[in-house]
């Protein structure tokens, strides 16, 4: 199974063409420090310090498919208007083919905002309404998938988040156009009545989705999943249910066969777009010649990716096939610190798969709150987080005799076991500026009021971001707080 993945990966899936049909949407995200109250309503007051936007909804699931490798083309509609604009950047970044989107002026694209404090999100804004988009833009949409097939398409996706655009009548002529040709089509689904996706190769709800179409509560194990997949099998005639379960992983109930694949043990911190990546996995390596139980646990390891990221994010290819790899030399996560060869080597390996790296540095003598703050700002600026940490020798000579309290490998243990900080490396210099020599990261951050230019090291950094500490947190406060009591 491990070689065929690995195959998979390297080889077959960037000779797939995929086509999604569906609800194209705009993510972002507002991200801010939260530390006070609002004087006038008890709410809290987010200090807003980055925005981003990402694609989302059936275009997440084309830019998951797109970072996997493939050869990926989207159909749907947007709006008039500056999301609108903003979705077709994003889709020519992603180097997704878009002759299928139309614009409609009298529409408006769905966009989600999300807020954020510290990592964590405190709310969402929706701003949506139904897409009529009429018998015009579906007869389009038709004729843009019957051209598409005419080429050469490996598998469909429909990606229907119920805003209107797939209709009954155009789910129908898409899946019976794809069966008489050999092409499986896919369905993420949306409500509880499934009969416009009546004869797809496949649909992939979540537990939830499931437990609507049966119209009861389906517990969260085999047995129970089995017997209501394959009731809504021979009522809708797929050949496949491919049923997400959260912490219990995927399974796939067929005529002949239920396949059980359990999630990789993974912390979870956001599960916004996982579900499309697993429909982009599904959808590449459904026409491989994969068996069932390789397919599932690709889509496991990328859902495992996805769910560890902040926000929607489309895993890459490179990502999958690294932690597919784990166990042939791929790099696990390091308890404790590394060494400056395995840290250069860890760098030059992401970089390698066009991944930002981030570096910082402190003494983290005792673990607060302003540095889990500080650190996960840090970790949000690129896609890894490395830390160089004063040995305790360097942190006698900077703090003084009586410092520091944690030796050097406690502080390297707790720094390791964040989850947004991938690897933790000592210097025993007052500053970080050989070790930075050696490392050469995309960004270094610091903490304070320095200005660039004071900062040490700088000029072995693609650029330098300054971000500032949280009031009311300090290391030497702590300790003087612990004297006093006692």
């Amino acid at each position: 199974m491990r070689q065929e993945g690995e195959r998979f990966l390297k080889e077959q899936i960037t000779r797939m063409h995929v086509a999604v049909i569906g609800d194209i949407m705009l993510d972002k995200y507002i991200s801010g420090q939260v530390s006070r109250i609002s004087p006038e309503a008890p709410v809290p007051v987010n200090l807003v310090r980055t925005e981003r936007s990402v694609l989302g909804g059936a275009a997440n699931t084309a830019h998951n498919l797109a970072a996997l490798g493939c050869h990926v083309y989207i159909a749907g509609v947007t709006g008039a208007d500056d999301s609108g604009s903003e979705v077709s950047a994003l889709l020519s970044d992603a180097h997704v083919d878009k002759s299928g989107v139309f614009t409609l002026a009298e529409y408006k694209t769905t966009t989600k905002v999300r807020i954020l404090g510290a990592r964590q999100q405190m709310m969402r804004l929706d701003f949506e309404e139904p897409c009529r988009a009429g018998s015009v833009i579906e007869q389009k949409i038709f004729s843009w998938v019957q051209n598409l097939a005419g080429q050469h398409m490996d598998s469909i996706v429909i990606s229907d988040y119920g805003k209107g655009l797939i209709t009954p009548s155009l789910a129908q002529q898409i899946i019976t156009y794809a069966r008489e040709r050999g092409i499986p089509v896919l369905v993420d689904p949306k409500g509880s009545n499934w009969d416009k996706y009546d004869s797809a190769y496949a649909i992939t709800p979540n537990l939830k989705e499931l437990s609507d179409c049966v119209g009861y509560a389906v517990p969260n194990e085999d047995g129970a999943v089995e017997e209501a997949g394959r009731a809504v099998l021979e009522k809708y005639h797929l050949d496949n249910l491919l049923v997400t379960r959260s912490e219990k992983g995927i399974s796939s109930v067929q005529n002949d066969r239920v396949t059980h694949c359990p999630a990789k043990a993974q912390d979870v911190f956001d599960v916004s777009g996982a579900g499309d990546t697993v429909m982009a996995v599904l959808a590449a390596a459904v026409g491989s010649g994969l068996d069932t139980e390789t397919i599932l646990n690709l889509a496991n390891t990328a859902a495992g990716i996805s769910v560890s990221r902040v926000g929607t994010y489309s895993v890459k290819r490179e990502e999958v096939l690294a932690r597919w790899k784990e166990e042939e030399g791929g790099f696990r996560h390091t308890e404790g610190a590394v060494s400056w060869d395995e840290a250069e080597a860890m760098i030059s390996y992401w970089k390698s798969r066009g991944e930002k790296v981030v570096f910082t540095n402190g003494c983290f003598d005792i673990l607060h709150r302003g540095h889990l703050t500080y650190l996960a700002e840090a970790a949000e600026l690129g896609d890894h987080l490395i830390i160089g940490l004063n040995s305790d020798d360097s942190v006698r000579r900077l703090k003084g005799s009586h410092r520091p309290v944690n030796g050097e490998a406690d502080r390297a243990f707790m720094l390791s076991a964040l989850r947004f900080v991938d690897a933790v490396v000592l210097f025993s210099e007052d500053t970080p500026e050989k070790l930075l020599s050696c490392l050469k990261p995309d960004i270094l951050v610091k903490g304070g009021d320095y200005q660039p230019e004071e900062v040490a090291g700088r000029q072995y950094a693609g650029e330098v971001r300054i971000l500032p500490f949280v009031d009311g947190y300090s290391t030497t406060d702590i300790i003087a707080k612990i004297k006093k009591e006692k």
